[in-house]
């Protein structure tokens, strides 16, 4: 059985308690202005999600407004080249500038979506965010490999920066309700969603992070060690948690598609969908914005990005189980 390390991966991080010792920061204090909006600059006009948030936060008296926007394209994921231009057109005619440079980007707001497609890519971009003491709220996936998403948040730590990553499934109402106890301490969950693989990115991170997420929302940190199944309809991983508890996450390759599942507690059974939009999420990274104490500790993201790649290796290994060693 081979072992994917959790203790060293999540250790040199130093997560314990990142998320409010960062809400302190004197330097996080500065950047947001003491009257008028919050102003939001997007990275990344490659992806749905950049219209769909500017839309929702500008539409509104909320104190924040998106003000400008930057984007790159990459020529080898076709999601990327074959929609940005569509996006960037929407971003111009919904009033908001688009900038030549991140540096510039910077200059004009407060806060940062980092929306980037391509999650080769946000590993400089977040370096330059970090840099300049701004909050970032980094769009799924964090990084396209394990490496590079441990060196993400070792930056965050090491600037004093915090980040918040999270798929919109996190905020669906139900889950919500399972994660503050509507059916007392949960003892397992069973999570669904489409999945598909971009060839430059550890695999489940593409989309499978949306399922994952699910899963993590309900169960926690704390698993213990995953297996993987794959056939040409569904792609299963079962994690065993160090509580005993077991949670499954089901991609769903063919057939009908969505988002959802089921959590099973000490005090009753829940659903967890539908999918409810990206309304619940955005309102979470605007709080975050204000007030800088990350909704997600780091522990918890870090821990569905290693499920991920811990799930890949058991791929690799005809479906063995793979160890997370316990922090």
């Amino acid at each position: 059985m081979q072992k994917f390390d959790r203790r060293g991966f999540i250790k040199t991080t130093a997560l314990s308690g990142i998320g409010l010792a960062m809400a302190n920061s004197s330097s996080m204090a500065a950047a947001i202005r003491p009257t008028g909006n919050i102003t939001i600059g997007i990275i990344g006009l490659d992806t749905s999600h950049s219209v769909a948030f500017s839309k929702y936060i500008n539409q509104r008296e909320n104190g924040f407004e998106v003000v400008a926007a930057f984007t790159t394209v990459s020529k080898d994921i076709p999601s990327s080249y074959e929609r940005v231009d569509k996006f960037t057109e929407e971003i111009r005619t919904l009033g908001i500038k688009v900038v030549s440079t991140i540096e510039e980007l910077l200059k004009l707001c407060d806060c940062i979506l980092l929306e980037t497609n391509d999650g080769r890519l946000h590993l400089e971009q977040a370096k330059q965010v970090f840099e300049s003491g701004k909050r970032v709220f980094i769009d799924k996936p964090v990084a396209a490999s394990i490496a590079d998403v441990k060196q993400i948040y070792q930056l965050s730590e090491g600037t004093g920066v915090p980040m918040f990553s999270s798929s919109g499934t996190r905020y669906m109402s139900k889950a919500q309700l399972v994660r503050e106890g509507s059916i007392g301490q949960v003892l397992g969950a069973d999570t669904f969603s489409p999945v598909s693989y971009e060839p430059n990115h550890s695999d489940l991170y593409w989309y499978g992070i949306h399922g994952v997420e699910l899963l993590f929302t309900v169960m926690k940190a704390g698993c213990k060690r995953v297996r993987r199944t794959t056939t040409e309809k569904y792609d299963t991983v079962i994690g065993e948690w160090q509580n005993g508890g077991i949670g499954t996450f089901r991609g769903i390759l063919k057939g009908e598609k969505g988002y959802g599942g089921q959590a099973f507690g000490s005090e009753g059974m829940a659903e967890l969908g539908p999918w409810e939009g990206y309304d619940a999420l955005v309102e979470a990274i605007l709080e975050y914005f204000k007030s800088g104490i990350t909704p997600v500790q780091p522990v918890e993201t870090l821990e569905i990005y290693a499920f991920m790649e811990a799930a890949k290796i058991s791929s690799q290994q005809n479906g063995a189980w793979i160890e997370l060693s316990s922090v």
